[in-house]
């Protein structure tokens, strides 16, 4: 198990000359398909899954529009990907055991995403707490929030009343016990 961990942190390293060398977009989508999620580009239909698939051609033509993050391996080291990402307006975050309130917290902290990011689902997620769904406040384009399956939020009441006070616009659908 302690290998694994070593990995998956091995795994969101960020390489920032990589970013440099290849744009924000394509260095997030090796990161992702690297760790296990999928990525939409713009125009597109289909998921990216495979790294081997990546699509080649002009640096920049491919811009990361959606992230399903189900089961993968993504964690907070990782997330300086995610700050030259300036379309991206899904994510969903699914039985992600690497995340945590300090990573909703860098997510609503990214100014890209504050402001393209509509929609994010978060779902499964055992170390999100009731913090780390205050955190998203900064997410000022939030139009949904889906929130199922978390344990980790004690005082239901009180948070989506000061997430809702914060982000009027913002539809939240809840599935929690």
């Amino acid at each position: 198990r302690a290998f694994w961990g070593w990995l998956n942190a091995v795994f969101n390293k960020v390489d920032h000359e990589r970013i440099q060398a290849v744009g924000p977009d394509r260095a997030a989508s090796e990161w992702l398909l690297r760790c296990g999620a999928l990525v939409r580009y713009q125009g597109s239909p289909k998921w990216q899954q495979d790294y081997n698939g990546l699509p080649t051609g002009p640096l920049g033509k491919y811009k990361i529009e959606a992230i399903n993050a189900t089961d993968s391996c993504i964690m907070y080291r990782g997330f300086d990907y995610l700050d030259g990402l300036e379309h991206v307006t899904d994510i969903k975050l699914e039985k992600c055991m690497y995340i945590q309130d300090e990573c909703l917290q860098r997510l609503s902290e990214t100014s890209n995403l504050q402001k393209s990011l509509q929609q994010l689902k978060i779902i499964s997620c055992g170390n999100v707490t009731d913090k780390g769904i205050l955190a998203l406040h900064k997410l000022t384009n939030l139009e949904y929030l889906y929130l199922s399956d978390l344990p980790g939020i004690r005082e239901k009441e009180t948070t989506f009343r000061v997430l809702q006070q914060a982000l009027p616009n913002l539809e939240l659908e809840l599935d929690l016990e």
